[in-house]
């Protein structure tokens, strides 16, 4: 793990939070959080423990350090490239209208996201972390991404705006698996990060069917299938 470098990328993930939380332009929307994943993918070799013996342990580590950077190109290319150009081709498809609503307004979600961030960082502080954990930001950044996704995901009235919810929450999860980065098998970070795929692939297909018979996309619409 490398503090300097660790550091500044979590504090820009927690800046892309607020920006998350309180734009309401779809399209921008989708960018931030397409960013928000592909510094998460950047990073990974960063966190990686044997990163940097690797890197310098001659032509015995060749193998080793090509697969880090497939691992590494996999989740940038489907976090950072494939999930918003599949979910900007539904906007174009659906016709979906270039702005969300709120429940409780963006205003209001800026400042719950800020006392969450908060929050974050006091209950982080009192962790028993490893040692070598404590003194970075991945913990309380990781927290304070799950929550913001949460905000997201539940204050949203559109459908595709929950969608971006839930991909901000599993990078808050990814985050977090970043501090035990050397315990988890490759195929499992592939795992987690195709599940994310199939699962927004499957919800950007329920938005395309929802917003023939409603162009706006909004959960609302969901109460007249009751009768």
């Amino acid at each position: 793990m490398v503090p300097g470098i660790v550091d500044p990328c979590m504090v820009l993930v927690l800046t892309l939070n607020f920006h998350i939380l309180g734009t309401p332009r779809l399209r921008s929307l989708i960018f931030v959080v397409g960013l928000h994943g592909a510094l998460l993918g950047f990073l990974y070799p960063v966190a990686h423990q044997g990163f940097h013996a690797e890197f310098h342990g001659g032509p015995a580590a060749l193998g080793a350090l090509i697969r880090l950077g497939l691992l590494t190109a996999a989740i940038v290319g489907i976090k950072g490239l494939l999930i918003p150009n599949v979910m900007h081709r539904a906007v174009r498809l659906a016709d979906i209208r270039p702005t969300l609503s709120s429940v409780i307004g963006f205003t209001p979600s800026v400042l719950l996201g800020g006392i969450g961030t908060g929050a974050a960082f006091l209950f982080a502080s009192r962790l028993p972390l490893r040692e070598g954990h404590e003194h970075h930001l991945l913990v309380p950044a990781s927290l304070a991404t799950v929550l913001a996704g949460f905000l997201v995901l539940v204050t949203r009235r559109e459908a595709l705006g929950q969608v971006l919810g839930y991909i901000v929450m599993e990078n808050g999860i990814f985050v977090f698996g970043l501090l035990l980065i050397d315990a988890m098998p490759v195929l499992v970070e592939l795992g987690v990060v195709l599940d994310l795929f199939v699962g927004v692939f499957v919800m950007i297909i329920i938005v395309n069917h929802v917003s023939r018979a409603f162009p706006e996309a909004s959960t609302e619409h969901l109460r007249t299938l009751r009768e």
